[in-house]
């Protein structure tokens, strides 16, 4: 269960960047207020995942899971720049997840 809630915390994660984003500098109301909403609920999960996960684990994850997710979302949808050096970057970071996960003997 705590590996299902680190990858909604991380999932969180990534929704709160974009809505960060979005916000112009926490200048508009909806956009920032999602912001804080979910950057909690990613907290508060995270949390709760870490009780049971090893720390490096549970953070590595949790941090990758939401810089991937953002490098996706901001090439998708936000038409941001895929050049390859950044797409290794991003393959690179997608193996020490799976490393990590691997590494993990709790959850």
């Amino acid at each position: 269960m705590a590996w299902i809630y680190l990858v909604l915390a991380g999932f969180l994660e990534i929704i709160w960047a974009f809505f960060m984003k979005k916000s112009a500098g926490f200048t508009l109301i909806v956009p920032s207020a999602i912001t804080v909403i979910t950057m909690i609920a990613s907290f508060a999960l995270l949390s709760v995942a870490m009780r049971t996960l090893p720390l490096g684990t549970a953070y590595t994850v949790w941090t990758g899971i939401g810089a991937v997710g953002a490098f996706a979302v901001g090439v998708v949808v936000l038409g941001e720049a895929a050049t390859p050096m950044r797409l290794i970057a991003a393959l690179l970071i997608v193996a020490g997840i799976v490393l990590m996960k691997l590494s993990s003997s709790a959850g």
